[in-house]
C-alpha cells in the first residue's frame, strides 16, 4: 500500500516511512495532488474535507486527530498494516539496502562501529541506518500506537508473518 500525506500531515508521513510504508509528503496544489493520487494509485491521507469529494472513497482517508500517534494508529488500524521498522529511508522514501560493516569504518562514529553489527544505506542520499539505542524506543512507541507485539527480523522489525519490506 502506498500513500501520499498532504501538507498538514508531515509528521505522519515520516512515521509511516518509519514503519515501512511508501509515503510521499505533498506540499503542492490540490489539483496536482489529485492527479498524483489517481496516476500512482496512492491513498491520500488528509485532514482537508474540501478535497474528499474529488477522489474515489477507496483512495482517501480523512485523518481525524491532530496528534501523530493517534493519526498513525488510525492508518494502521484502518488498513490493517503490519509495521516493519527499518525498510525505508526517512528522508528519501526509498527501500534501504543492507551494507557490510567493513566498508563503513570511516563513515560511522567509533562507538557505533564497536557496538553495532547490522547496517543499511539509502541508495539515494547515502544515509546510514543502524539499530542504536533509539531503535528500542521506536519499537516501544510503535507497539504502543499499533497495539501489537513486534518481533525481530534480520534488518529491522516486523510483525509475525508480515514478510520482508514491501
Amino acid at each position: 500500500m502506498r500513500f501520499v500525506a498532504d501538507a498538514m500531515l508531515g509528521r505522519l508521513a515520516k512515521w509511516l516511512r518509519l514503519v515501512g510504508y511508501d509515503t510521499l509528503y505533498w506540499r503542492g496544489d490540490d489539483a496536482r495532488l489529485v492527479r498524483l493520487v489517481l496516476t500512482e494509485n496512492r491513498v491520500l491521507l488528509t485532514r482537508d474535507t474540501r478535497i474528499t469529494p474529488r477522489l474515489p472513497p477507496q483512495l482517501i482517508l480523512l485523518i481525524t486527530s491532530d496528534h501523530y500517534d493517534e493519526q498513525l494508529h488510525q492508518v494502521i488500524a484502518h488498513f490493517g498494516l503490519p509495521p516493519r521498522i527499518g525498510c525505508l529511508c526517512l528522508r528519501c522514501n526509498l527501500p534501504l539496502e543492507p551494507v557490510e560493516k567493513a566498508g563503513l569504518r570511516d563513515e560511522i562514529p567509533p562507538f557505533v562501529w564497536r557496538t553495532q553489527e547490522r547496517f543499511a544505506r539509502c541508495p539515494e542520499c547515502l544515509r546510514i541506518y543502524w539499530e542504536g539505542t533509539h531503535y528500542a524506543r521506536m519499537k516501544d512507541t510503535i507497539e504502543r500506537i499499533a497495539a501489537i507485539k513486534m518481533q525481530e527480523s534480520p534488518m529491522g522489525l516486523r510483525t509475525e508473518g508480515s514478510g520482508q519490506c514491501a
